[in-house]
């Protein structure tokens, strides 16, 4: 029996999948490419073919024959741009097709990527006027500028950073610190996406809640400001300012994960008494305002780098200084640190105090208790700042602050019995 008959079975699936790719595309394809003489060159016959040529390609033992169809491909490819260009000087088809010919030839080697990956290119294709609209229409220069500043950031900066300490007291991680001075970033854009899609009714709430992520101090604080000049929106702020201790909550659970995954273990119990009192609290207080909501969403921007510069200086300080005071007085000096650390921004004390605990320098349980203090110092700041909104939003505020310490403590306590 021939060779290439012995390896048919192994083959099929490979075209099968390329048939299936090229179809996709294809139909799609047809339906933009017109009626009459001035029709697109491409439709579902090319496409298809296209993607089996791909798949001959990929599976023939013999270089020439791959090189040659390829060259083909790319040739009968520039006839067709060169044939429509005068109608529409765009390049998607042709770039279609010289995909489409790659998934073909893919398909021989990882059949399920190439399927994903032609149903991608399909539904990009079909996607073409809600994404001309998006990026055209609902999204403004600062954003663009932002999603790209914050790519940079996750996929240039972060990767070139040593994941190792490189000071001499061996406290700061490069790539730990900008880790998390990007899930920083990534989930206050998160935040903005959500007050953009879902309106007034839910602006404040949803701003308070992803604001947190961010510093929940100065959520409060603004939601204070906004409430003391806007009274009719005090349950609005008011709910803002309680959801704003979620996503503390949240935060914290992704910084101590990311830092020590051990560590999220043990805080687990205390962080979520803490964060379930901070959801009720933010629950009742976004219902009352849902029946009265009338104001727009507060404007802004998906991040404000500035921010999260400042963030990676004070997380990569605050380990420098909780280091040196765990050297200088053991324990103790931790503890005082995050404390201390605790006042101005609960995550970088957590980081620091984690990243002790994983490098052996801090006994697990009190790593626990300078966590839940430096909770505890920064939700004092919160009341501070809730005294920007006027007697009565620190009044209806500070009773929901109160209650999630105590719900942290007493988690703190069941997780030491235990």
């Amino acid at each position: 029996m021939p060779g290439w008959l012995e390896s048919l079975p192994s083959a099929v699936p490979a075209f099968v999948v390329a048939f299936g790719a090229g179809l996709l595309i294809g139909v799609e394809r047809e339906r933009r490419k017109g009626d009459g003489q001035d029709r697109a060159a491409a439709g579902v016959r090319t496409f298809v073919i296209v993607a089996l040529l791909g798949a001959i390609a990929g599976s023939t033992a013999v270089p020439w024959i791959a090189a040659v169809l390829a060259a083909g491909v790319v040739a009968l490819t520039a006839l067709s741009y060169w044939r429509s260009r005068s109608g529409d000087p765009g390049l998607t088809t042709e770039v279609a097709m010289l995909a489409t010919f790659g998934m073909g030839v893919l398909a021989t080697q990882d059949a399920a990527l190439a399927a994903g990956l032609g149903a991608l290119v399909a539904l990009l294709l079909a996607a073409r006027t809600r994404l001309h609209a998006f990026a055209r229409a609902w999204l403004s220069d600062r954003e663009v500028y932002d999603a790209i500043l914050l790519a940079g950031a996750a996929l240039i900066v972060l990767p070139l950073l040593p994941d190792r300490p490189v000071d001499p007291l061996g406290a700061i991680n490069p790539h730990l610190v900008w880790r998390l001075t990007v899930i920083v970033m990534l989930v206050n854009a998160a935040g903005y996406v959500a007050l953009r899609l879902l309106g007034p009714g839910w602006g404040l709430p949803v701003a308070g809640l992803f604001g947190g992520f961010v510093s929940s101090v100065a959520t409060i604080a603004a939601m204070g400001r906004r409430s003391r000049d806007d009274p009719a929106l005090l349950h609005g702020a008011l709910a803002g300012a309680a959801l704003s201790s979620v996503g503390t909550v949240l935060q914290l659970a992704l910084v101590l994960g990311a830092t020590r995954p051990a560590a999220l273990g043990r805080m687990a119990t205390p962080l979520a008494a803490m964060g379930l009192v901070a959801v009720l609290a933010g629950l009742l207080l976004s219902r009352r305002h849902l029946a009265t909501a009338s104001a727009h969403p507060p404007a802004g921007r998906a991040f404000d780098p500035r921010h999260a510069l400042l963030f990676a200086a004070v997380l990569a300080g605050m380990m420098i200084g909780i280091a040196l005071l765990g050297r200088a007085f053991g324990a103790s000096g931790v503890l005082g640190g995050a404390i201390l650390g605790g006042f101005l921004d609960t995550h970088s004390a957590a980081a620091s105090v984690t990243a002790l605990d994983a490098r052996g320098a801090l006994a697990p349980a009190d790593a626990v208790v300078a966590v839940a203090l430096a909770v505890t110092a920064n939700s004092v700041t919160k009341l501070v700042s809730a005294g920007t909104g006027g007697r009565e939003y620190f009044l209806r505020l500070a009773p929901s602050l109160v209650a999630m310490i105590v719900a942290l403590w007493l988690g703190v306590a069941a997780t030491r019995i235990a």
